[in-house]
């Protein structure tokens, strides 16, 4: 299993999802909730889901 990447101190999951509501690009928005997942808590599988991509 890969190591563990910390989160940047600052965000949270409400923060991201404002975020990726005002966004203009495409792909941008669902990055940043799957970012927004795993703040919330959210396994792996799970934010890859959010995001469309695989682990």
């Amino acid at each position: 299993m890969a190591a563990a990447i910390g989160l940047r101190e600052g965000f949270d999951a409400k923060v991201l999802q404002a975020l990726a509501k005002r966004t203009k690009d495409g792909p941008q928005p669902r990055r940043l909730l799957a970012l927004a997942a795993i703040y919330d808590g959210a396994t792996r599988s799970e934010a890859a889901k959010i995001g469309g991509v695989t682990l």
